[in-house]
């Protein structure tokens, strides 16, 4: 059962791949700024457990294609991306997971193509259905005067490829760390996820704090892929959120009715923040099967806690009727 390579054909060019195991296909999307390297930790395991599993990098990561064209990066394409990567593989359906950005993606697989998706784990990320105001208009009005929010502050072309791209390394060691439940900024510390007026995202990072998660030689990984392809396919995703908002304007409100999973961690803002989105899971995750939130944990949750993750999806899987398995 050991890990393999794989480029498959998608309308947006190639999705590279990672798959492991003989069984029930796991589809595995992964966050900003990570890789199918994210779920190193998830791949021997999900697959000893008895089910075939894929780590893919999404579309403008790692080996997958770039396209030129900011709109390709639409939420409908990536959503388009992972059911051309379950019939690539001779599969029907299969169960998504998504960590970070990649539980939006996964959400949103789920929400519009039922028919492939027969159930999605959410990893740090809560479901929060469309709706309100456009999204840009929301963020701007974050932080107010004295300081820029991290998601506005990625919406212009090249402004934050400018602060990172001269330093890869150094600036994802600073990201990881500034959201890793051992090495976050004190609570009294200027909130890693505002700009200051004229500054950068990185003035607010730990330094020379590195997490007990990441060793060197991972730290490798993630920085070689970004340094040969940049950033600007991942920060697309954040560049795309009115058009996404636009795209399923059709589906206002729309619950997720599959069995799903959410696994959150007490630490990260992604939960604190949305914590009312966790609240309503009754009506916009009817089909949860459980929700955890592990205790003094951060944002990069199957890293940081692999173990107890892989326990709570194995255990979650396993759970599932067995037409949601196959």
């Amino acid at each position: 059962m050991m890990a393999e390579h794989r480029l498959v054909t998608t309308s947006a060019g190639r999705i590279h791949l990672v798959e492991q195991g003989e069984g029930p296909l796991v589809l595995l999307v992964h966050g900003f700024p990570e890789s199918w390297y994210s779920w190193r930790h998830q791949l021997p395991v999900l697959a000893a457990a008895g089910y075939r599993v894929a780590a893919i990098d999404v579309q403008g990561y790692g080996r997958s294609s770039k396209p030129g064209d900011l709109s390709a990066y639409r939420m409908l394409n990536l959503v388009e991306d992972n059911v051309a990567v379950v019939q690539a593989l001779g599969e029907q359906t299969a169960v998504i997971i998504g960590h970070d950005w990649g539980a939006n993606i996964a959400a949103d697989s789920a929400l519009l193509r039922p028919d492939v998706f027969s159930a999605v784990g959410l990893l740090s990320v809560p479901y929060a259905p469309r709706g309100g105001p456009r999204p840009s208009e929301i963020f701007a009005q974050i932080g107010g005067p004295e300081q820029e929010f991290y998601v506005s502050y990625f919406q212009e072309p090249g402004r934050a490829e400018a602060e990172i791209e001269p330093d890869v390394r150094g600036w994802l060691a600073g990201f990881y760390a500034a959201l890793s439940a051992d090495t976050m900024p004190s609570a009294d510390a200027p909130d890693p996820h505002f700009v200051s007026p004229g500054g950068k995202l990185r003035d607010r990072f730990p330094a020379d704090r590195q997490p007990t998660w990441l060793t060197n030689d991972d730290l490798d990984v993630y920085a070689t892929e970004f340094e040969r392809t940049g950033l600007s396919g991942g920060l697309a995703r954040y560049r795309n959120m009115d058009r996404d908002w636009e795209d399923l304007a059709a589906h206002d409100g729309a619950p997720i009715t599959q069995p799903s999973l959410f696994i959150g961690g007490e630490l990260d803002a992604s939960t604190t923040w949305m914590a009312d989105a966790i609240k309503a899971y009754p009506e916009t995750l009817p089909g949860l099967v459980s929700s955890h939130i592990l205790e003094g944990c951060g944002h990069w949750i199957q890293q940081e806690r692999r173990d107890e993750v892989n326990e709570l999806l194995t255990s979650w899987l396993s759970s599932l009727p067995a037409e949601r398995r196959v």
